[in-house]
């Protein structure tokens, strides 16, 4: 029992039908709708992000915005991780000072669900970091960009203990619309989200130089876009990214520095399974063009930024004159 000047770690036992408190780190452009959908269905939530904005907002949905992370872990049973690294996680999770140090505050038999896009070996070692201080750990990365975040629809990649698994269904189940078990070892569900960064992120690249080549060529890129998304060369990435060119919109969804880091991730798994992955790794190099010439904080869609610099035009350029009357 605790004296009237510590604060307990001890995590109430809910009451029947009451849902757990939830911790949530990380409320960047995804991490802020998966914590609002969890808001929406009725968890309490305490919030924490190095923004100040971003914890003013969230305080201003509704939630409990913390300012610093072991008061994140006080007190809540399941806490979420979506931040933007490994080194991230382990700064929050095992650091020392006001800003991180989470596993001294979080109780026994605590559930920590690891929603970022880190290499599946980090994951299996985490386990076993968080096994040793009695905390569970359920490797769970999502998909679905922001729009599937702020609308509850991500699809989230499972693996874990079934009993940490079902612990969570009802949590995950309000952040995502597809939930996949991927299997029972923590890193097979960020193994599953190294396949889809593969193709998300070589979609994306050929979006943007299949689209260059067409306004190169003088084809008016608004109608490259209606006949790609009408023919057998459409592509979700295609359909999603290429408005934001159109657009001339480059305000960052997901950032050309979050590819940086995931096409690394997926090269780096590739060279520890000895397969090779040169789709990934030819994609990889358009990102970090893009991250030499200045565009790291745009939107991802700003790889379309080498090729128009590579060959001196812009796309918009070629968008036809409306015709007169």
């Amino acid at each position: 029992m605790s004296t009237p000047n510590q604060v307990s770690n001890q995590v109430p036992d809910a009451l029947p039908g009451q849902l757990p408190v939830v911790g949530f780190v990380g409320l960047g452009a995804m991490g802020m709708g998966m914590a609002l959908s969890l808001l929406q269905a009725g968890y309490s939530v305490q919030g924490y992000d190095i923004n100040d904005a971003a914890r003013a907002r969230f305080a201003q949905a509704g939630g409990q915005a913390v300012d610093t992370l072991p008061a994140v872990a006080r007190g809540a049973e399941i806490v979420v991780l979506m931040v933007l690294n490994a080194e991230q996680i382990d700064q929050i999770l095992f650091g020392d000072d006001k800003m991180a140090g989470m596993v001294g505050a979080l109780a026994p038999a605590s559930l920590v669900i690891v929603s970022s896009t880190v290499k599946p070996t980090y994951v299996e070692t985490l386990a076993a970091r968080l096994a040793a201080h009695q905390i569970d750990l359920l490797d769970a990365p999502v998909s679905g960009g922001t729009s599937g975040a702020n609308d509850g629809t991500l699809s989230i990649m499972v693996a874990g203990a079934p009993a940490s698994i079902q612990r969570a269904d009802p949590l995950l189940q309000a952040m995502g619309k597809n939930i996949y078990i991927m299997g029972e070892r923590p890193g097979m569900g960020s193994t599953m989200k190294m396949v889809n960064q593969v193709l998300a992120g070589v979609q994306i690249a050929a979006a943007a130089e299949a689209l260059a080549l067409g306004a190169r060529a003088g084809l008016d890129p608004n109608r490259v876009y209606e006949v790609i998304c009408n023919s057998a060369g459409a592509s979700w990435m295609f359909e999603n990214r290429v408005p934001h060119i159109l657009a001339d919109d480059y305000r960052p969804h997901s950032a050309v520095e979050i590819w940086l880091k995931d096409l690394g991730l997926v090269v780096d798994t590739g060279k520890e399974l000895h397969l090779p992955t040169p789709l990934a790794a030819a994609a990889q190099q358009l990102f970090i063009m893009a991250a030499a010439a200045g565009h790291t904080r745009l939107d991802d869609a700003a790889v379309i930024k080498v090729y128009e610099q590579l060959a001196g035009f812009r796309v918009l350029d070629s968008v036809a004159a409306p015709e007169s009357d």
